[in-house]
């Protein structure tokens, strides 16, 4: 038994310096000194030698399991420095080494208007306020100046959640939720998405963007309506644009008025994008409602104010000659990279 335990020691030593990698020295680990190996096969087998020779022989076992045990670990430090150095050589960056160049992102053509807008109005002395998009009913039209069973509800095509909530359907309620909260001077723009019922083709979408804004202080006339939204036109658009009132109607403005645009694809002269006429509608806009004040709690004999609503999206679309309103919403990264 001796001789086999010195046979095993020797062995093992020897196959110690030829193995390569730390899976080759676990298997040898296993063979030697796991539950089935030799070793253990040895310290099993003690039973068959006479009592006298037991402890002898067992002490023997123990020693040269202890002395392969440190062999085996020293070896196993020498294999994960040898292989944590190669790792490394396989994962080393070459910073001269030339490469290609990351894909740019860039900002979406809605974000870029309304970021634009944003800095328009807030230079005009406007705050930015946002509110949520699943509004109540009260907020979205009753404090609009659309009661129940109102006909201008008809052209709203409302998402209704149930019968006082609803999917807003534009951003005005942040307007009335403004007014019930402060007292004027205000001065407020509201971005952001709105929904309606519509069906998905190149001019439709049922979400889409507005940005609306609002002014109500003493003395507020059409005139610093006009010469508001002249402002913001010109930045926009450039100097060289001019704005028109068309009368309209809006339950929450009165009087209301429809703004058009100098076609900015002719500059007027008339063309297929605004049919020949020169000009080309960009909102709607009037005088806030007495009615809408007082439901605010505001005294519309003492405070007067007007209100304006744009669509972002109409504007990214004919900024930057997209013909399809789907592809505003698509998530294609080849458009972005077309507009950069």
């Amino acid at each position: 038994m001796l001789e086999t335990l010195n046979k095993i020691k020797a062995q093992t030593v020897a196959d110690l310096e030829t193995v390569q990698s730390t899976p080759e020295l676990e298997a040898l680990l296993v063979k030697v000194l796991g539950k089935k190996g030799e070793l253990t096969a040895l310290l099993k087998s003690l039973g068959t030698l006479p009592q006298e020779e037991r402890p002898q022989m067992g002490a023997a076992i123990n020693d040269v399991r202890k002395a392969l045990q440190e062999q085996i670990d020293r070896r196993a430090q020498e294999l994960k420095a040898k292989e944590r150095n190669e790792a490394l050589k396989l994962e080393a960056i070459d910073v001269t080494e030339p490469r290609p160049l990351p894909k740019r992102g860039s900002a979406h053509p809605i974000t870029i208007v309304m970021n634009e807008m944003i800095e328009c109005f807030t230079g005009m002395g406007f705050e930015v306020v946002q509110g949520p998009e699943v509004e109540l009913d009260h907020y979205n039209f009753e404090l609009m100046n659309i009661p129940k069973n109102h006909p201008a509800r008809d052209a709203q095509d409302t998402l209704y959640i149930d019968d006082n909530v609803v999917l807003r359907t534009h951003t005005s309620p942040m307007q009335a939720r403004v007014m019930l909260s402060r007292k004027p001077p205000i001065r407020i723009v509201c971005p952001g998405r709105v929904y309606r019922a519509d069906e998905v083709d190149a001019t439709h979408s049922p979400v889409f963007h507005q940005m609306e804004g609002l002014v109500v202080d003493e003395h507020i006339s059409m005139a610093d309506l006009r010469g508001t939204l002249t402002a913001f036109a010109k930045h926009v658009y450039g100097p060289d644009v001019s704005i028109r009132f068309r009368p309209g109607f809006f339950p929450f403005t009165e009087p209301s008025a429809e703004v058009d645009l100098t076609c900015p694809a002719c500059k007027g002269k008339g063309c297929s994008v605004c049919k020949g006429t020169g000009w080309i509608e960009i909102l709607g806009s009037g005088m806030v409602n007495p009615k809408v004040l007082e439901m605010c709690g505001i005294d519309s004999k003492k405070y007067s104010g007007f209100a304006f609503g744009v669509g972002l999206d109409r504007i990214a679309m004919g900024r930057y000659d997209i013909h399809d309103l789907r592809l505003l919403f698509e998530g294609d990264a080849r458009l972005l990279g077309q507009l950069r």
